[in-house]
Order: structure tokens, then C-alpha cells, then sequence
């Protein structure tokens, strides 16, 4: 399985490569050079013959969530071959993404985390008569990915996890991990806890989990930036997940597509019967129960990171594509709508979870589609 996952993942990723080779385009922000995956060549070009391309020309720029980039890219695959239409995403994170949209450099972004309101303030701006509104358009597990000799299944629970990034717990033999993994060969060796050094809705989500589950061992307020002292930090998800890779005694958090050979996943262990391991089923269970909380065109969701339910990943993430309700920029609409449209459509949605990505539920992306349509 996941020699299979490596080579869909080898595949898009080259790709994606000659597809941006071919636009050419210039984007604002730092890069997130995450490896990109995709559907089979077939799938793609089904997708590719189904979408609607509506007038739909020129170029897009866009950034954001460096989660969700390895599902752009295969989106913009089949979107660019069906349309023509050049889409550069720069996945620098979330934060970059949201400042990037409201200082008006791009035509979407991307964000794991939902607009704050001084950010929606800040949109109206850029929206002439309306706003920036959040879409969930992809789902996924914030996997905590590890680089132990000699360790294939650890298990770690909130408690735990939460002394590890916040460096209360340093070397791997420590007794609170012992006693989760009594069966495992826990090396005498340090601790090496990465984190992200940009802003990052990854961060946001994971954070909400250690306060939600566990607010006596995690008492920081949260947010896009890391806040925890000590540890060791680099940009984007790739960046982190290379770090885990190349580093033994390594601890990271990022999106599932990330986890590649040299990074094991650590299974989590939420009070269900047995301890739940990141994968599409398993944050799909979790983000099914997610409520849809953003009021009017805002479609932001609201998950429920304490579930003990059975087979339901707690360290869940919804990237939401952020876009104007209303006085979007007349050059770009067309395509901008054309493209969202396809990536929530059923065809866009299937290619997620062949890349270890969640679809969203479909009674809220029937919510989304409405509200594309809508776009003007």
C-alpha cells in the first residue's frame, strides 16, 4: 500500500512539474515545494473530459495552505489540461495565503483554519460589496509523523503528545511512552520535536486538539503560529516532514500526503477500544460529524477534536478555499469560479481520497457548490 501511495505520489509529482513548467507565472510568497500526487492517467483524463471550463482563460494566482497542495496540484492538472487556463499555487501557508487574498494578490486562497473576523474586515476591502467566505473544499489528517529505529507502532495520546512539542517529555524511553507501547523497544535516544516556523492553519488544528483534549498539559491560547517554547522549526509542511525524515529521534506533525518511506505514522489513542491510526476512512469518520457554524455565504465548520468515537481520527484538518462573495475581480472570476467548481464537483472530490486526502462530507459540499454558483 504504501509503495503503491509512493509512486501515485512520484507520478503527479512529475506531473505537476511540467505542468508548472509550462506557465511560467511569478507568485508572491516563499515556496512549498511538497511533493505532489495525483489520480492515474486515466482517472485524469475522465476528470479532465467532465469539467467545465465556461469561459474560463488567462491566469490565476493563488496561495495558502501548504496541507492541501499535493490535491492542487493534481486538481490543477486536470483542470489546466481541460481548460488551458495557468494556475500557479503557491502553497507558503495559511497565513501567507489569507494576507496574500486580502491585500489583493490572488484570486483564492487557501487556509486550514476559517477567516478570523479582523481578517473578514480586512476583505471587504479587496471585495468590492462583499466578502471573503470560507469553502471546505478538503479533508485530511494531521498526521504525527516519526523518524525511532526500531519503532513501527507507537502510540501516543493527547496528554503525551502535548509534554513531547512542549518539551515537558525528551527522550524516547521517557515512562509516560513506555507505558502507551509496553510491547515496543524504546531507544535511550533525545527527542527531536519539529514544528512549523510559519503561519499555519496545521498548527491551528493541532493546538486545538491539545487545548480541547488536554488543557492541563497544553496552556497556550492557540493560532496559526507556534507558540510552545523550545524544539526546532521549518517552513511548510514539506519542510517539517523533511526534517522528520532526515533526523533520528525526529517528531513532526503535517498532512497525511506527506508521510512518505523514512516517516511512520504514530497511531492516537482517543479512549476508544483500540488506538486510531491517520488515514482517508479515519478522518472522514471524524469530519462526517463536523457542523457547519460560519453564518450567511460562510460555510466554516466546526470539528469536533474529543471524539472517542470508534475509528475516528481526532487530529483532523478542513482546508477551505477562500474566495469574495461578492466583487471578485472581473478578469479572474470566470476561471476562479470554473475551477472551484470542478474541484468540489464529484469528479474533483473522488481524486481525494486516491492521494490519502478526506472528500467532503456530501450534504456540506452540496452547500458549496450552491455557493459557487453563486460567486459574481
Amino acid at each position: 500500500m504504501k509503495l503503491q501511495r509512493k509512486n501515485r505520489l512520484r507520478a503527479l509529482s512529475l506531473g505537476a512539474v511540467a505542468v508548472s513548467g509550462a506557465l511560467a507565472l511569478t507568485a508572491c510568497g516563499s515556496d512549498d515545494n511538497g511533493g505532489g500526487s495525483g489520480s492515474s492517467t486515466s482517472s485524469a483524463s475522465a476528470n479532465a473530459s467532465s469539467i467545465k471550463c465556461d469561459n474560463a482563460k488567462g491566469q490565476l494566482l493563488a496561495d495558502g495552505s501548504s496541507a492541501q497542495k499535493n490535491a492542487i496540484d493534481a486538481w490543477v492538472k486536470n483542470f489546466s489540461q481541460a481548460c488551458g487556463v495557468q494556475i500557479n499555487y503557491k502553497g507558503s501557508g495559511s497565513g501567507a495565503g489569507v494576507t496574500a487574498f486580502t491585500q489583493g494578490q490572488v484570486a483564492f486562497a487557501g487556509s486550514d483554519s476559517a477567516l478570523k473576523p479582523e481578517e473578514v474586515t480586512a476583505s471587504k476591502k479587496i471585495c468590492s460589496g462583499g466578502q471573503g467566505i470560507d469553502l471546505p473544499m478538503v479533508g485530511g489528517a494531521i498526521a504525527i509523523g516519526y523518524n525511532v529505529p526500531g519503532v513501527d507502532n507507537l502510540v501516543l495520546d493527547a496528554p503525551t503528545l502535548a509534554k513531547i512539542f512542549d518539551s515537558k517529555i525528551t527522550n524516547w524511553n521517557d515512562a509516560a511512552i513506555k507505558k502507551l507501547n509496553p510491547d515496543a523497544k524504546l531507544p535511550n535516544l533525545k527527542i527531536q520535536a519539529f514544528h512549523r516556523s510559519d503561519e499555519s492553519g496545521t498548527t491551528d488544528n493541532l493546538t486545538k486538539y491539545l487545548i480541547a483534549t488536554t488543557p492541563d498539559n497544553w496552556k497556550y491560547s492557540g493560532g496559526k503560529a507556534w507558540q510552545a517554547k523550545g524544539g526546532q522549526s521549518a517552513p511548510q509542511s514539506a519542510g517539517v516532514a523533511q526534517q522528520v525524515k532526515q533526523t533520528s529521534g525526529a517528531i513532526g506533525y503535517f498532512e497525511l500526503s506527506y508521510v512518505s518511506d523514512g516517516i511512520k505514522a504514530a497511531n492516537i489513542d482517543t479512549g476508544a477500544s483500540k488506538p486510531v491510526a491517520p488515514s482517508t476512512e479515519s478522518a472522514t469518520a471524524d469530519i462526517a460529524a463536523a457542523k457547519v457554524v460560519g453564518t450567511g455565504k460562510d460555510l466554516s465548520l466546526q470539528l469536533d477534536y474529543k471524539t472517542k468515537a470508534e475509528g475516528a481520527y481526532p487530529i483532523s484538518l478542513v482546508t477551505y478555499e477562500i474566495a469574495c462573495d461578492k466583487g471578485n475581480k472581473a478578469d479572474t472570476l470566470p476561471a476562479t469560479k470554473a475551477f472551484l467548481r470542478y474541484i468540489a464537483s464529484e469528479d474533483g472530490q473522488k481524486v481525494l481520497s486516491t492521494i490519502d486526502y478526506a472528500p467532503i462530507p456530501d450534504e456540506i459540499i452540496a452547500k458549496v457548490r450552491t455557493t459557487i454558483e453563486g460567486l459574481s
